[in-house]
C-alpha cells in the first residue's frame, strides 16, 4: 500500500524545509504555517522517496524535505499521474495541478550532481477539504472526477497588471458551470510568441490538459500571435469549429471576418481559440460548447459512434 514517507514544512520562503510527523491541511490552501502554502494551483508538492533515492546513489546526502517537497510519498510513480487526478489521503482529497516545475534558478543539489529530480518528477496539487495527516498514512490513488482545463489569457497590459481579465474569468466561470471538471487552471501571459509556444506544448504533452482555451491575440494587429502559434502546434486542425464561430459572431458584426481564430488537437489536448473581447468570447464559446465534450472523449479513445439517429 503506497503511504505517507515524510511531511515537510518551512515556516518562510526561501529556507530550508524541516521534517514534522503529523501536518494540519487547510482546503484551498495547503499545510497550515507552511510559506508555500495559499491561493494558487501550487498549494502543496510531492516527490517519491524512490526519485530522492536516485540523488542518493549519485553521492548526495540528501534527505525528505531537501528538494522543498511538503510530502514525500512511498510506493507511486508520482510522475506518470495527470493533471485532474487525485490522491486521497485520510479522507484529504488532493486534486494534481501541475506535473514538474521550471527551475528558473540553479540550486545546490544541481551544481553538485549535475541534475536536480524536482523539475521532472515532483508534483503538485490543490487542496479539496481540510484535514490532518501523519507521516505512515496510507495514499490512496484516484481517477480524475471529470475534464481537466487550461485558461489562457494573452494580454500585454493584463501580464502588467494594467488591464483587469474579464474575459478569461468569463471563460472560467462558464467552463465550470457547464462542464464537468477535475481543475482548471488559469493563466495570464504577454502576447508572446515563444511562451505561448511552450505553454502550448507543456500543457499537451506534459501536463495533459483535456481542454485549452485561449483568449485574445486572434485579429490581425501587429501584436495578435494566437493564431500563427496554435497552427504551429497542433497536430490537426479542426476548421469547423473556428467556421461557427466566425459564422455566429458575423451574424453581429462584419468584423467578425478579421478573427483568425483557430481550433486544432495535440496529442489528446483540444486548443481553442477564442477572441479577446468578453461579448465575442461568449459568443463563439456557447456556438461550440456542445461538441467539445464529445471531440474530448474521440480524441482520448471513445468508439461511440458520432452520428446519431
Amino acid at each position: 500500500m503506497p503511504k505517507v514517507y515524510a511531511i515537510s514544512i518551512s515556516e518562510r520562503k526561501g529556507t530550508k524545509k524541516h521534517n514534522i510527523e503529523t501536518a494540519e491541511i487547510k482546503a484551498n490552501h495547503g499545510i497550515v504555517n507552511d510559506a508555500h502554502a495559499g491561493d494558487w494551483h501550487r498549494q502543496i508538492s510531492f516527490l517519491a522517496k524512490e526519485s530522492i533515492e536516485k540523488m542518493q546513489n549519485l553521492g548526495l546526502k540528501v534527505k525528505s524535505g531537501d528538494f522543498a517537497e511538503n510530502i514525500t510519498t512511498e510506493g507511486i510513480e508520482l510522475c506518470k499521474m495527470k493533471v485532474g487526478e487525485r490522491l486521497k489521503i485520510n479522507n484529504i482529497e488532493f486534486v494534481i495541478s501541475q506535473i514538474g516545475k521550471i527551475c528558473h534558478h540553479r540550486c545546490a543539489i544541481y551544481y553538485q550532481a549535475g541534475d536536480c529530480i524536482m523539475p521532472k518528477e515532483g508534483i503538485f496539487a490543490v487542496v479539496k477539504n481540510d484535514g490532518k495527516i501523519s507521516v505512515g498514512d496510507p495514499i490512496e490513488k484516484l481517477p480524475k472526477d471529470g475534464f481537466s482545463a487550461a485558461i489562457i489569457t494573452l494580454s500585454d497590459k493584463g501580464s502588467k497588471g494594467e488591464r483587469e481579465d474579464i474575459t478569461g474569468l468569463k471563460i472560467k466561470e462558464y467552463i465550470e458551470k457547464n462542464l464537468a471538471t477535475s481543475f482548471i487552471r488559469y493563466e495570464m501571459i504577454p502576447d508572446e510568441k515563444d511562451i505561448l509556444e511552450n505553454m502550448l506544448v507543456d500543457f499537451a504533452d506534459l501536463q495533459q490538459f483535456d481542454l485549452i482555451i485561449t483568449n485574445g491575440s486572434t485579429g490581425v494587429s501587429p501584436r495578435d500571435i494566437a493564431p500563427d502559434v496554435t497552427k504551429k502546434v497542433i497536430e490537426k486542425e479542426l476548421p469547423g469549429f473556428s467556421e461557427a464561430m466566425r459564422m455566429k459572431s458575423f451574424e453581429k458584426t462584419p468584423h467578425a471576418l478579421i478573427s483568425r481564430a483557430l481550433c486544432g488537437i495535440r496529442r489528446n489536448s483540444l486548443i481553442i481559440n477564442l477572441p479577446g473581447s468578453p461579448k465575442g468570447a461568449m459568443e463563439n464559446l456557447e456556438t461550440i460548447f456542445p461538441a467539445i465534450p464529445h471531440t474530448i472523449k474521440k480524441l482520448q479513445g471513445d468508439t461511440e459512434d458520432c452520428a446519431t439517429n
